[in-house]
């Protein structure tokens, strides 16, 4: 399944909505977040985000129950230092099995420059893979491969699903060049992973990047036509004087809005709703509206119309859209309805429409009294 939308990583959970899981999962939801990505292990140890109180507590678990509740995916992030490649491994295939999650990155640094890494992140790879053949898994390291050589970014990717290079802008303004660069660049390696670049929400010095430049980023992600973003990190965002840069996070919708609802459904909607403002907007100034008994122009003729039916003919009346047919200018519906003077088992209607308004509406039906 390809990970798609928005995620957050998030680095120490105390320092995240004061640690309270309910708080973190409820922001995720505010940002209209697919996923968040947790830190679970740091080199060999996995007692990280673990409250060294005298009793001990692992504070992801509760973290990932509360993400899994509101539907969002729960991913750990462990940095690697390479030391002991096949111990690191192990306690990261040990740490992922207990805590059930969604997938993992690979978070590789300096530490992975050093002469020998090359065989040090394919032993690494071979037994993670070996302990966890179908999770996803992602590198996250340095934006320009070129740039950083010594890291053997092949042999990670070997194995991986994704890429999630750290597109830092640091001291810079150009989001769109360097994100292009970075994708270029990974996209030329031998091992070519979908890319997933995470943003900057921090500042560093007197550098931090805009609101603006923030949802610069994620539009040309898309524009790149790249599945998913992420964002470093949940710990500075949500901070007094960078809530800015939270917010451009969370405001940038991932999905384009869905369609409004065809006119027939707005209008069986306002119907059922008995709003004959709302019915009246749906109609252009000089709409007609044919019944077998009369036909009426102008949308306060229409208006009055709607009235009436609502008030004598079918009060507290209760309309069903049953069938509709036609596209572009042209609609077609059945309907039924229950009211307290009667039924209705035939409404039959013709919508001509221009400019997404009704300019003519025939209507039919016959109400049966009783029920």
């Amino acid at each position: 399944m390809t990970l798609k939308g928005k995620g957050y990583f998030i680095w120490q959970i105390p320092n995240c909505d004061a640690g309270n899981p309910v708080s973190i999962a409820a922001n995720a939801v505010q940002a209209k977040l697919s996923h968040v990505l947790i830190k679970i292990a740091d080199g060999p140890s996995w007692r990280y985000n673990y409250d060294e109180t005298p009793n001990g507590v692992d504070l992801v678990p509760p973290l990932v129950a509360e993400l899994r509740k509101v539907g969002i995916q729960a991913w750990g992030w462990h940095y690697v230092l390479g030391y002991d490649p096949i111990g690191e491994a192990r306690m990261a295939v040990s740490r992922l099995r207990a805590l059930g999650l969604d997938g993992y990155v690979i978070d590789a640094e300096v530490e992975y420059k050093k002469s020998g890494r090359a065989q040090a992140a394919t032993r690494f790879m071979e037994v993670l893979r070996t302990g966890l053949p179908d999770l996803p898994v992602a590198l996250s390291t340095y934006r320009y491969p070129k740039t950083h050589a010594a890291l053997p970014f092949n042999e990670f990717l070997e194995y991986c699903d994704y890429a999630m290079p750290q597109v830092y802008f640091e001291g810079a303004h150009n989001p769109e060049e360097q994100l292009d660069r970075c994708v270029e660049q990974y996209m030329s390696l031998a091992n070519a992973r979908p890319v997933i670049p995470t943003a900057p929400t921090y500042g560093r010095g007197s550098w931090r990047p805009t609101k603006g430049e923030i949802q610069r980023f994620l539009t040309r992600t898309k524009e790149l036509g790249l599945s998913a973003a992420n964002a470093w990190s949940w710990d500075n965002a949500r901070r007094s004087g960078y809530m800015e840069l939270w917010d451009a996070f969370a405001e940038f919708s991932w999905d384009p809005p869905p369609p409004p609802p065809d006119i027939s459904e707005q209008l069986i909607n306002h119907m059922n709703m008995h709003d004959v403002s709302q019915l009246a907007g749906l109609y252009a100034t000089r709409a007609a509206h044919v019944t077998g008994e009369r036909t009426v122009v102008g949308v306060g003729s229409i208006q009055d119309w709607y009235q009436t039916l609502f008030s004598q003919l079918m009060p507290r009346g209760q309309f069903r859209l049953t069938g509709r047919s036609g596209s572009g200018n042209s609609r077609h519906i059945t309907w039924t309805a229950e009211a307290d003077t009667g039924v209705v088992r035939n409404g039959n209607d013709i919508l001509g429409l221009k400019d997404g308004k009704i300019h003519y509406h025939y209507t039919y039906f016959s109400l049966e009294p009783g029920w």
